[in-house]
């Protein structure tokens, strides 16, 4: 989903966020810096409960149950609000809506006139061209996941916030999809939460691993993303990370 846009202001921002977070019983990361490289895909990745999903929230100043002490900035000083797309984690589909009416549902929130074949298209494209008219109901959990990516598609917005937005498909869709998610937001800046270090290797242009001291960085295949599935260095990559994560490594 997104909000109303920033006139005028449509470049990719840098994003820088410093600082650290914690619940009121506990800290979940300490002090730290993280930055969202302009017009890239930043993968990060973490233990489950670490502050992955809290890290999306804080850039789009969204509320969270704990204390954020710290700051989200853009490198061209103007607001975020208005220039983020966001995908969460659930689909967040109204259930009363057909598939159609669920992604334009950020124009006609706006009060702007959707565009209609180009909503027809990126359906199509996400592989849910003969459900157009179907409610979330009649949809598996992977046709709803796909139905809400068209959604965040179709935002095009600078910044794009996706929060485990393949976890629900079968590995042949899941590759289409982050295909098509790396075709339409070539240029845009992506930070992408993910527990697949295969996704991480593939898609992303820079990897950060988040953890209670703080992020740190992964080495990148030398190709540039998407990266092929089956090119050897990026699954010699996504081993070494997957060993690193299960502390093998």
């Amino acid at each position: 989903m997104g909000h109303g846009v920033v006139r005028g202001v449509t470049r990719a921002p840098e994003i820088t966020l410093t600082g650290s977070y914690g619940l009121e019983t506990r800290p979940l990361f300490a002090s730290t810096q993280m930055r969202l490289e302009a017009g890239q895909w930043t993968c990060l990745l973490g233990r489950s409960g670490v502050g992955k999903s809290t890290i999306l929230r804080l850039i789009l100043g969204l509320p969270t149950q704990g204390r954020f002490i710290g700051t989200v900035t853009a490198d061209d000083g103007h607001p975020l609000d208005g220039r983020a797309g966001y995908m969460a984690q659930t689909d967040l589909l109204l259930p009363w809506l057909s598939v159609r009416d669920n992604v334009v549902l950020g124009a006609r929130l706006r009060g702007e006139r959707p565009d209609l074949d180009k909503a027809h298209a990126m359906i199509d494209r996400v592989g849910l061209g003969a459900y157009h008219d179907k409610k979330p109901a009649a949809l598996s959990g992977g046709m709803r996941q796909r139905a809400a990516l068209a959604r965040t598609l179709m935002e095009d917005r600078p910044l794009v916030l996706l929060d485990e937005p393949f976890s629900a498909l079968d590995a042949g869709t899941r590759a289409d999809m982050q295909d098509l998610a790396a075709e339409v937001l070539r240029g845009k800046t992506v930070l992408l939460v993910t527990h697949d270090p295969a996704e991480a290797c593939r898609l992303g242009h820079h990897i950060k691993l988040l953890s209670e001291t703080g992020i740190t960085s992964w080495a990148v295949p030398d190709a540039p993303p998407a990266r092929d599935v089956d090119d050897p260095q990026t699954l010699q990559a996504q081993a070494a990370l997957l060993a690193y994560l299960r502390g093998t490594s």
